[in-house]
């Protein structure tokens, strides 16, 4: 059976468009799964990250290359991990990774070359001592850092107890210090949220709205007019720090952008390298509503935000009808945060003038109304 002229691309964008739909099926699942509050300072995991998978095996193959390590012994161990208590009860990475310390168990124990030194210099008692504490504490793993290296008694008994040992020859501070920023990242609080996360004058901004009031478009000719595409229809957010929140695209949907009537976009191909980035971070939500004009709040008179992971971010509505240049809108909204964040507030100071007019009529100061 013959088939019709453009069958072969009509499958291919039928296929592309199964892919999409796939994935969003796959993120809907997790779309608003945020972590509950943590102490102050640290960021408990959230449904995205199952701490049940943070091993021994995945921390090593996470870090194997950077810190250069290499696995001595206790690999039947590989499956050690922290306990759900520890998790629970960490008040910031530096308590699930540090410098030998018996008080607290159940964490990441590194010894550098003065634990070592120190080591030797005790009596053989004090050694099985203070090796038995140590393999006691059950630790996920113990890393030796530094130009000593692993005392013998030390792998033998990491070999009976199954204890995986890692060892390295860097500096036992950097060990720590990588681990911590690793242990912060992977037990960071994340969400996925919809909308298109684009790059506007350095600023990470999130548009948002119902379907159909045309986001994607509205990002189509932002990136047209030199801005950059983070993500599309999805959007992974992670607070990564006390007061920021990250955002990047999940890896399926990278570069693209649904467009309706035009399908798919690689924006990286049909606008170069400089028209996406990796990741930004979250400043400003902008809302596509359409209300009839009764509806709509012309004049704010309170900043708006929205909560994200624990985070208030900066929030705009802009009304969507014919006519509108929502592009240049944007920009304007944008460009008037930035203000905000430098300490001017255009509403707050026009504020200040009507109240001295009101005080006093006849008064001059700058800017009265003639």
């Amino acid at each position: 059976m013959a088939l019709a002229p453009g069958a072969p691309r009509l499958r291919e964008a039928s296929r592309a468009q199964s892919v999409k739909c796939s994935a969003m099926r796959r993120i809907e699942a997790t779309r608003f799964v945020v972590a509950p509050r943590a102490a102050p300072g640290f960021q408990r995991s959230s449904g995205l990250m199952d701490t049940s998978s943070i091993n021994a095996q995945s921390i090593f193959d996470d870090n194997a290359a950077a810190l250069k390590l290499s696995w001595l012994t206790g690999h039947e161990g590989w499956e050690r991990g922290f306990s759900s208590e520890t998790v629970a009860n960490a008040t910031s990475s530096a308590d699930l990774v540090g410098h030998l310390n018996l008080i607290h168990p159940n964490r990441i124990q590194v010894l550098g070359d003065a634990e070592i030194n120190y080591y030797q210099r005790q009596s053989d008692e004090d050694r099985s001592r203070h090796m038995a504490e140590l393999i006691a504490l059950e630790p996920p793993f113990l890393v030796v850092a530094g130009e000593v290296g692993a005392p013998p008694e030390l792998v033998l008994r990491c070999t009976r107890s199954s204890t995986p040992l890692f060892t390295t020859r860097m500096s036992a501070a950097a060990v720590i210090d990588n681990l911590r920023a690793y242990m912060s990242r992977i037990l960071a609080p994340r969400a996925t949220l919809h909308g298109v996360f684009i790059d506007i004058l350095g600023m990470g901004v999130l548009l948002t709205g119902d379907s159909g009031l045309g986001k994607s478009e509205l990002g189509l000719e932002l990136i047209s007019r030199g801005h950059g595409l983070v993500a599309d229809d999805a959007v992974d957010f992670v607070r990564l720090g006390p007061d920021f929140v990250e955002g990047r695209c999940p890896p399926l949907l990278q570069n693209l952008l649904e467009v309706r009537g035009l399908g798919l976009l690689d924006i990286k191909t049909i606008f170069g390298e400089t028209a996406v980035r990796r990741k930004m971070k979250l400043k400003l939500i902008v809302q596509l509503v359409r209300r009839p004009d009764g509806e709509f709040q012309r004049l704010p008179l309170e900043s708006q935000t929205v909560d994200v992971l624990g985070l208030p971010i900066s929030k705009v509505t802009i009304q969507v009808a014919a006519g509108r240049n929502l592009a240049v809108l944007v920009e304007a909204a944008v460009r008037n945060t930035i203000l905000q964040l430098r300490g001017i507030d255009t509403l707050r100071d026009f504020m200040d003038r009507q109240r001295l007019a009101m005080q006093d009529p006849d008064s001059q100061f700058p800017g009265k109304m003639i």
